[in-house]
This record gives C-alpha cells, sequence and structure tokens, in this order.
C-alpha cells in the first residue's frame, strides 16, 4: 500500500505556489506540471486541530468544510485570530490595504507589515495597494472607517472570485482603477488614527504571478474529496487556494483546503474521480469568512 501524506495546505513564496505536506515537505507547483493524486481507499478526513495542536479526539470532519476543524477546535483557532479582536496588545505594526478581485469586488483588510503582500496571495487579490501602517488597533479602527464611511466590505466569498478569474480586464490600469478610486475616496475622509500613517497609492498587480493571462473560463470546481477519489490535471494558473487544473472535462477549480485532513497517495492516472459542482448550480451555506 502507498504511503499516505498529509497536506498543510498552499503557501506562496517569493518562488510562486507550493503545496506543503507534514513535516514541511514543499512541492513546488509550475505552469504546465501535472497535478495528480487519490484518497486513501476506506479514509476519513480527520479535524487538522488548531493552535499547532492535533485535535485531541481526532475528530471525523464534513468532506465539504474548507477549515477542516471540528466544532471546538475551530473555535480555538478563532479565539487566538486578529480576525476576533482578541490580539489587542499585538504590538507588530499592521498594514492597512484594499484588495480588487474582479468588478465590483474591492475589500479592506489588515495584515501585520511583517508578512508583506503574503496575505493579498492567499487571498487571491489580483491587484491591491496598502493605504497605511500603524499599530493593530489603529489599523482596526481605520478598517471599520471605511467600511461605516464607504460601504467597503471586508470579506469577498471565493465563489465570487473564482467566477471572474477568467473575465478580468486585460489592461493593468482598467484592473487597477477601483482601487485608485477608493484610495483617493479613502485618504479623503476625516476621522484617521493619528497613529496611522498613511501611504500613497502604489498598486500592485498579481495577473501574471497568478498564471491569470489568457486564462480559459472554468467548467466547475471540485465540491469535496472522497475516498478512493482521484484528482488529476494540468496547472494552468493558481490564486489564493486554488488551483485551475486542465482536466478532459475542461479546467476545474480545486480549493487546496479542501485537500487538508484527508490520508493522500500518489495518481498516476488521468481521470478526476471527485465530485464536481459546475459554477452555476448552488453552493450551499458559505463556510469560510474569506
Amino acid at each position: 500500500m502507498a504511503q499516505a501524506w498529509k497536506c498543510s495546505g498552499l503557501r506562496w513564496s517569493v518562488d510562486g505556489p507550493q503545496l506543503v505536506w507534514a513535516g514541511d515537505r514543499r512541492s513546488a507547483l509550475t505552469w504546465g506540471k501535472r497535478v495528480a493524486f487519490g484518497v486513501a481507499e476506506g479514509g476519513v478526513r480527520t479535524c487538522v486541530g488548531a493552535r499547532g495542536h492535533a485535535c485531541p479526539v481526532g475528530a471525523a470532519v464534513p468532506g465539504r468544510s474548507t477549515g477542516a476543524r471540528c466544532e471546538e477546535c475551530a473555535r480555538l483557532d478563532r479565539a487566538h485570530s486578529v480576525a476576533a479582536d482578541t490580539l489587542g496588545g499585538d504590538p507588530r505594526p499592521y498594514h492597512v490595504y484594499l484588495a480588487w478581485f474582479g468588478p465590483g469586488m474591492t475589500k479592506v483588510g489588515i495584515t501585520a507589515e511583517e508578512r508583506g503582500s503574503a496575505r493579498l496571495l492567499e487571498q487571491g487579490a489580483v491587484c491591491f495597494s496598502w493605504l497605511g501602517v500603524g499599530p493593530l488597533m489603529a489599523a482596526r479602527r481605520t478598517e471599520e472607517l471605511l467600511r461605516a464611511a464607504l460601504r467597503v466590505p471586508d470579506r469577498i466569498p471565493y465563489a465570487a472570485k473564482r467566477a471572474v478569474r477568467a473575465a478580468l480586464p486585460e489592461a493593468a490600469a482598467d484592473r487597477a482603477g477601483e482601487v485608485a478610486e477608493l484610495h483617493a475616496r479613502a485618504v479623503a475622509l476625516g476621522g484617521w488614527p493619528e497613529s496611522l500613517v498613511r501611504e500613497p497609492l502604489r498598486v500592485v498587480d498579481h495577473v501574471e504571478v497568478f498564471g491569470l493571462a489568457g486564462l480559459a473560463v472554468a467548467a466547475g470546481e471540485v465540491s469535496e474529496l472522497v475516498a478512493g477519489g482521484a484528482v488529476s490535471g494540468e496547472l494552468v494558473a493558481a490564486a489564493g487556494p486554488d488551483l485551475h487544473l486542465a482536466t478532459g472535462a475542461g479546467v476545474v477549480v480545486l480549493d487546496t483546503r479542501l485537500m487538508t485532513g484527508w490520508g493522500l497517495v500518489p495518481g498516476g492516472g488521468g481521470e478526476l474521480t471527485v465530485p464536481v459542482r459546475k459554477f452555476n448550480e448552488p453552493t450551499g451555506m458559505q463556510d469560510g469568512l474569506f
């Protein structure tokens, strides 16, 4: 029986996307590379734990969950996150940013300055610009100011991001337009915290990084992995946690968060035998924040 590997998810580095495995083994992903693996026969998807600790009961989790955590581990993980406003004493400086994912889809968010643009790559931001930098609570207040005054959301569903990637404006200037407009409106607002240093508009575009130029319209997305199922396809693009794979049934999007918690084995076949949902089918309740 082939050795089963546990995937920790997709990570972005200066060299591009990488799949990370238990033990910190990494698989670099390049355009044209075949991504092929199987789910162990008779396998069960188990909770990945929280904050670097294994789930104490090894709970089973649903195949469609992008978090791959049981209720208790999910609660513990979120209780120690910036998103939950439980780290108010964090001394690190934070960036406030505007991120654009497609026409009409711009969000505001914050990320630790030391992380650079990693958070934007992880979210699949097509382009972005910094707004300012300062203490965590000042960054959080600025984020709330933009949400209230300009009605800029702090969340964009992944289903919406995926649906427009193959229909983005070809010109970088057109992709940057909404970010530039919102940046100008944001810096003109009163009420910014004095401790937050405003930053000029500098739009960073990720179309080439993600391989989105000339991207074919996807036929659908993997809805879940199943025991005994297989994934196989040629990598044509990647954005955030998503891999766009060319298969015999067209381009299919695989959210790599669905891989976590499963025992995965090498796959050499050329077929995709896991459930695939067309983009025009209902997606059900959203189980992720971003």
